[in-house]
């Protein structure tokens, strides 16, 4: 089994929140904390290290205590670039990857990534809900090696973009998890609302 202290943690918080009225999505006050507390408080004892991706406010995020790095690349390039720069700063072997926006990500989530990702022999293990035409890939929350940096680089200065597109190049596993609420992400205001306790 994959030690947890070989495993780092990024969450990922470098977008614009277009969808949340431009702005900072893992900032916002969610059950009285900021919503990327919620996932770093659930992901931290899951893994070793834990550092966060922030392309803006990077002040509020270090107050929680962990590494901030902004995108290595300029111009808020999607998830694969808070991916790359989470990779140039890994110290251990291997990385997984949460949004900042999933205040109810799986407690198990890292230890099924690794076991999937050992028992394919896989590059990355990425979490899948549902089955049929309800099967959903759920591709920021995933595990890899941290080796693939180069790879990843490589893909990004190809002018590759896709996150389903780099994976696809990849010895990717895919991992079944029931609970599809785990992977709920809050986009907007009304859903930030919607799922406070009346």
């Amino acid at each position: 089994m994959i030690n947890t202290e070989q495993i780092t943690g990024l969450i990922l918080a470098g977008g614009r929140g277009t969808r949340m009225g431009h702005v900072d999505k893992g900032l916002q006050n969610f059950r009285g904390v900021p919503m990327a507390l919620h996932v770093m408080m659930r992901l931290q004892p899951q893994v070793g290290e834990l550092m966060i991706n922030a392309n803006q406010n990077l002040s509020p995020y270090e107050s929680f205590g962990v590494p901030v790095w902004p995108d290595e690349m300029q111009g808020f390039e999607g998830p694969l670039a808070g991916m790359q720069t989470g990779l140039i700063h890994c110290m251990t072997e291997y990385m997984v990857t949460a949004p900042c926006d999933s205040p109810f990500l799986p407690t198990d989530l890292v230890a099924r990534l690794a076991q999937g990702l050992q028992d394919a022999d896989a590059n990355l293990a990425v979490a899948v809900t549902g089955a049929g035409d309800k099967r959903q890939a759920h591709p920021v929350f995933c595990l890899m090696k941290a080796s693939l940096m180069q790879h990843l680089t490589d893909y990004l200065r190809g002018g590759g973009r896709k996150i389903d597109a780099w994976y696809a190049s990849l010895k990717t596993a895919e991992v079944h998890f029931e609970d599809e609420a785990a992977f709920r992400n809050i986009n907007t205001v009304a859903e930030l609302r919607e799922f406070e306790p009346q």
